[in-house]
Protein backbone atom coordinates (compact mmCIF):
# COMPACT_ATOMS: atom_id res chain seq x y z
CA UNK A 1 0.00 0.00 0.00
CA UNK A 2 1.32 3.42 -0.97
CA UNK A 3 1.37 5.26 2.37
CA UNK A 4 3.10 8.53 1.52
CA UNK A 5 1.19 11.72 2.27
CA UNK A 6 1.57 15.46 1.81
CA UNK A 7 2.27 15.91 5.53
CA UNK A 8 5.68 14.18 5.24
CA UNK A 9 9.03 15.78 4.45
CA UNK A 10 10.62 14.79 1.12
CA UNK A 11 14.31 14.95 0.26
CA UNK A 12 15.68 14.46 -3.26
CA UNK A 13 19.27 13.26 -3.53
CA UNK A 14 20.56 15.35 -6.44
CA UNK A 15 23.50 13.14 -7.45
CA UNK A 16 22.64 10.21 -9.80
CA UNK A 17 22.31 6.94 -7.89
CA UNK A 18 23.05 3.34 -8.88
CA UNK A 19 19.63 1.64 -8.89
CA UNK A 20 21.16 -1.70 -7.83
CA UNK A 21 21.41 -0.26 -4.32
CA UNK A 22 18.91 -1.50 -1.80
CA UNK A 23 17.80 -0.92 1.81
CA UNK A 24 21.10 -0.82 3.70
CA UNK A 25 23.13 1.01 1.05
CA UNK A 26 20.43 3.65 0.46
CA UNK A 27 19.94 4.16 4.21
CA UNK A 28 23.74 4.51 4.53
CA UNK A 29 23.64 7.20 1.84
CA UNK A 30 20.91 9.01 3.78
CA UNK A 31 23.05 8.96 6.92
CA UNK A 32 26.50 9.60 5.47
CA UNK A 33 25.91 11.70 2.35
CA UNK A 34 22.64 13.50 3.12
CA UNK A 35 23.35 13.96 6.87
CA UNK A 36 19.83 12.84 7.75
CA UNK A 37 18.41 10.07 9.97
CA UNK A 38 16.43 7.49 7.99
CA UNK A 39 14.47 6.58 11.13
CA UNK A 40 12.88 10.06 11.36
CA UNK A 41 10.11 8.97 9.00
CA UNK A 42 11.12 11.32 6.21
CA UNK A 43 11.00 10.24 2.56
CA UNK A 44 14.18 10.04 0.44
CA UNK A 45 14.09 10.09 -3.36
CA UNK A 46 16.91 8.72 -5.55
CA UNK A 47 17.10 8.94 -9.37
CA UNK A 48 19.55 7.30 -11.80
CA UNK A 49 21.72 9.20 -14.30
CA UNK A 50 19.40 8.89 -17.36
CA UNK A 51 16.45 9.77 -15.06
CA UNK A 52 14.49 6.68 -16.12
CA UNK A 53 14.35 5.01 -12.71
CA UNK A 54 13.37 6.30 -9.26
CA UNK A 55 13.64 4.72 -5.82
CA UNK A 56 11.89 6.16 -2.79
CA UNK A 57 13.10 5.08 0.66
CA UNK A 58 10.82 5.48 3.65
CA UNK A 59 10.80 4.18 7.23
CA UNK A 60 7.35 2.95 8.17
CA UNK A 61 6.14 1.40 11.41
CA UNK A 62 7.20 -2.12 10.40
CA UNK A 63 10.55 -1.20 8.83
CA UNK A 64 12.12 0.24 5.72
CA UNK A 65 10.12 0.37 2.48
CA UNK A 66 11.41 1.00 -1.05
CA UNK A 67 9.12 2.13 -3.85
CA UNK A 68 10.74 1.63 -7.27
CA UNK A 69 9.47 3.10 -10.54
CA UNK A 70 11.11 2.42 -13.90
CA UNK A 71 9.86 4.25 -16.99
CA UNK A 72 9.31 2.47 -20.30
CA UNK A 73 9.97 5.69 -22.21
CA UNK A 74 10.80 9.29 -21.41
CA UNK A 75 12.52 10.49 -18.27
CA UNK A 76 11.67 12.13 -14.97
CA UNK A 77 11.61 15.93 -15.03
CA UNK A 78 13.27 17.10 -11.83
CA UNK A 79 12.31 20.29 -10.00
CA UNK A 80 14.73 23.21 -10.16
CA UNK A 81 17.15 23.10 -7.24
CA UNK A 82 20.51 24.44 -6.09
CA UNK A 83 23.13 22.16 -7.66
CA UNK A 84 25.78 23.10 -5.07
CA UNK A 85 24.08 20.85 -2.51
CA UNK A 86 23.49 17.11 -2.72
CA UNK A 87 20.17 17.20 -0.85
CA UNK A 88 17.11 19.14 -1.92
CA UNK A 89 13.95 19.35 0.18
CA UNK A 90 10.93 18.97 -2.07
CA UNK A 91 7.18 18.53 -1.66
CA UNK A 92 4.56 15.85 -2.19
CA UNK A 93 3.21 17.87 -5.12
CA UNK A 94 6.63 17.95 -6.82
CA UNK A 95 7.00 14.19 -6.34
CA UNK A 96 3.56 13.54 -7.87
CA UNK A 97 4.39 15.82 -10.82
CA UNK A 98 7.64 13.89 -11.41
CA UNK A 99 5.87 10.51 -11.24
CA UNK A 100 2.97 11.57 -13.46
CA UNK A 101 5.21 13.29 -16.01
CA UNK A 102 3.83 16.80 -15.61
CA UNK A 103 6.22 19.68 -16.22
CA UNK A 104 6.50 22.51 -13.72
CA UNK A 105 4.45 24.87 -15.88
CA UNK A 106 1.67 22.25 -15.85
CA UNK A 107 1.09 22.43 -19.62
CA UNK A 108 2.95 19.38 -20.90
CA UNK A 109 2.54 15.79 -19.84
CA UNK A 110 5.53 13.56 -20.63
CA UNK A 111 5.02 10.22 -22.30
CA UNK A 112 5.35 7.34 -19.83
CA UNK A 113 4.84 4.18 -21.91
CA UNK A 114 5.16 2.96 -25.44
CA UNK A 115 1.87 2.89 -27.32
CA UNK A 116 1.65 0.32 -30.10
Amino acid sequence: MFSLTSSMRYYLYSIPTDMRRSFYTLSGMVTNLMSRNVQDGDVYIFINRPRTSMKILHMEWGGLVIYHMKLESGCFKLPVFDESTNTFQTTWQDLMMMVQGVTMDGKVRKRRRNII
